[in-house]
């Protein structure tokens, strides 16, 4: 089946898209006379009731500032983005496919609706009960902007995912084939040519980022309508939304909504600060939050997937985790900077260094780290093959490793573990869990006690312990079995000690947490 109508990208709404609000609050501000918000004269000439004169006459006003010159200068290289996608109906892509009636779109298994038409639906959860389709055509709509005049076009990669060809339609009205260069999916952008000969109007990044409160114009294809200005202030910088292990957006409040996705944020220089990926939006449309890829970022990424095709990026093998107030008094540090190493990976340059679990590292290159993602960020953009100093704490003690950066490797499918029921089981009732041996619970290896029942209004759920976790270290201690569990609190409480810190494997990741020694 043939959608017509526009399809807005999974990632377009980020991880808010399922929120809801039941009730919708609205301020209303006290009017505020002309002369405050556009700066009028101070003094102003006060007119009798009864003159002829017109009542402007003698008054000046301060106009706002006008974008008009510099849109005219850039929208040449602002284009939309139209392509034909496939979609399948599967894990990637749960509800599309499920066969709703015509002209519903695809539900969410969250939906209401999806777990009706599950259940009392016809075959396969239809309505009608017709056959499940295993994939359906569509089409998606985006923006996004030339960079060369040779007709390379930025957008975003969720825009083109999936997609069977590509069309780009310039300002004038012109529609022209383009191909996919490549494309980056941790930071969601994607590179684009236009296969018809040019010169095209192109537009440039930044090299400077601007400051919160800072004028941007956003311009792009809101709801495919065409070219579309729209102008506000950078709200902050450093936005981490959780779409990705890199997210470092800025947040804009000039009306973003959808179909914009891959269009550019302008300063009023007319230089591209930013790339229009996602918005906040319990409605669907924009209410003043909006979040662009940083152009700081954008030009690495961009400039990779034009010269190689791919983005590498540099690994140092750890898998890491934020510090908080709790592991850090299990821990014994002073602050809460730093990222926690909850696995250093065998043979990657980490181990080899000599970094380990329980570690925290607290910079790199001499400069400071304040949390994971900025770890992340840093290292990722030195690249694979770099010489890098890290600044850590080991036992208590500041260190610093030398070491070579490895390439990031492809991403791993992390598979959940399984639990039998008949597992012989230790139950600290008071904490809201279970523990059985790992060795009697198959794939969850040889080593630890795994959570096997979970209170979920417990205290070990509410600090993040999940059915199937294994438990390895307890108290900085490794742990054989439940019993090695229940001896660290029972010596945590006796000791006066708040908290006893916990390593534990979520299927094939590790990360630390803190529990309460007494739950009382």
């Amino acid at each position: 089946m043939v959608n017509s109508s526009p399809r807005t990208p999974r990632s377009e709404l980020s991880p808010f898209r399922e929120r809801r609000q039941s009730q919708v609050r609205v301020l209303l501000l006290g009017a505020v006379g002309a002369a405050a918000l556009f700066g009028a004269a101070s003094s102003l000439a006060l007119l009798p009731a009864h003159a002829e004169a017109p009542v402007n006459q003698g008054l000046v006003f301060a106009s706002p500032p006008s974008f008009a010159d510099m849109v005219d200068h850039v929208k040449g290289a602002v284009v939309a983005v139209k392509v034909n996608v496939v979609e399948k109906a599967d894990a990637e892509n749960p509800g599309a496919g499920e066969g709703l009636p015509p002209g519903m779109p695809p539900l969410s298994p969250d939906d209401p609706l999806y777990r009706f038409f599950k259940r009392f639906g016809g075959p396969n959860g239809m309505p009608n009960g017709g056959p499940l389709p295993h994939s359906h055509k569509g089409q998606a709509l985006g923006s996004g902007f030339i960079i060369s005049s040779d007709g390379y076009v930025v957008t975003n990669n969720h825009v083109v995912d999936s997609a069977t060809d590509v069309t780009i339609t310039l300002d004038g009205g012109k529609s022209v084939p383009a191909k996919i260069i490549g494309v980056d999916k941790k930071t969601d952008l994607a590179l684009l040519k236009i296969t018809e000969g040019g010169p095209y109007p192109y537009v440039q990044f930044s090299e400077t980022m601007p400051r919160v409160g800072d004028w941007v114009i956003a311009v792009g294809n809101p709801f495919g309508l065409g070219g579309t200005v729209t102008a506000g202030i950078v709200s902050a910088r450093g936005r981490d939304i959780g779409s990705g292990p890199y997210d470092d957006f800025l947040q804009i409040d000039a009306a973003v909504n959808r179909g914009n996705s891959g269009g550019p944020t302008f300063n009023a220089k007319g230089d591209v600060v930013g790339v229009n990926t996602a918005i906040y939006s319990p409605s669907g449309g924009s209410v003043g939050i909006g979040f662009a890829i940083p152009s700081e970022v954008a030009k690495d990424v961009i400039d990779a997937l034009r010269t190689k095709g791919t983005v590498a990026r540099g690994y140092i093998g750890v898998q890491i985790q934020p510090v908080t107030q709790e592991i850090a008094e299990s821990l014994g540090l002073k602050s809460t900077s730093g990222a926690l190493v909850a696995q250093a990976q065998p043979n990657t340059p980490a181990a080899s260094a000599g970094i380990a679990s329980g570690d925290v590292i607290t910079g790199v290159n001499g400069e400071k780290v304040e949390g994971p993602r900025e770890l992340s960020r840093k290292i990722a953009a030195l690249g694979p093959d770099a010489k890098v100093d890290l600044t850590f704490i080991h036992n208590g003690a500041d260190k610093t490793a030398s070491l070579k950066l490895g390439q990031l490797p492809s991403d791993k499918e992390a598979k959940a573990e399984t639990v039998p029921e008949k597992a012989a089981k230790t139950s600290l009732s008071g904490f809201g869990f279970s523990l059985s041996p790992a060795n009697s619970v198959a794939g969850a290896g040889k080593e630890g006690a795994v959570v096997t029942e979970l209170d979920p209004e417990g205290v070990a759920a509410q600090k993040g312990l999940r059915a199937g976790d294994v438990i390895l270290d307890a108290g900085g201690k490794p742990v054989a079995g439940p019993e090695d569990v229940v001896k660290a609190l029972d010596t945590a409480k006796k000791e006066g000690r708040h908290a006893v810190l916990l390593r534990v494997k979520s299927g094939d990741n590790m990360h630390f947490l803190a529990i309460s020694s007494d739950p009382s």
